[in-house]
């Protein structure tokens, strides 16, 4: 298993397109692999004393955090795929992005201990 995590500021009146591009994104990381995607939309995010969700992503007003997920069986197949999704043309993008890429949070992870998971 390999985790790719994701936090996202995304202005609150986005939510829905931004679930529509994460649905579709979804349904092509799939195709190369990708067993499990969470999007997880802001419900209880605190300000924290010295660091925190809004802060890391430089959050605007009227901005909410997504919190997202992808589980990969292995690194190898998430590199292949990224390999390959550059490719893809259903991956490039036209129109409006729901949020501000710039301020994305990216990191991949080695699980060290998973409890409910087979």
């Amino acid at each position: 298993m390999y985790i790719a995590g994701f936090v996202i500021p995304v202005p609150a009146e986005k939510m829905e397109a931004y679930r529509k591009w994460a649905e579709n994104g979804a349904a092509i990381f799939r195709e190369y692999g990708c067993v499990e995607i969470v999007e997880s939309w802001e419900d209880n995010v605190p300000s924290g004393k010295y660091t925190d969700f809004r802060r890391a992503v430089d959050a605007k007003d009227g901005e909410k955090i997504v919190f997202t997920w992808q589980v990969w069986p292995d690194k190898a197949t998430l590199e292949a795929a990224e390999a390959r999704m550059h490719e893809d043309k259903r991956l490039e993008v036209s129109g409006e992005i729901p949020f501000d890429p710039k301020r994305l949070i990216l990191g991949c992870f080695k699980p060290v201990y998973t409890m409910g998971r087979v």
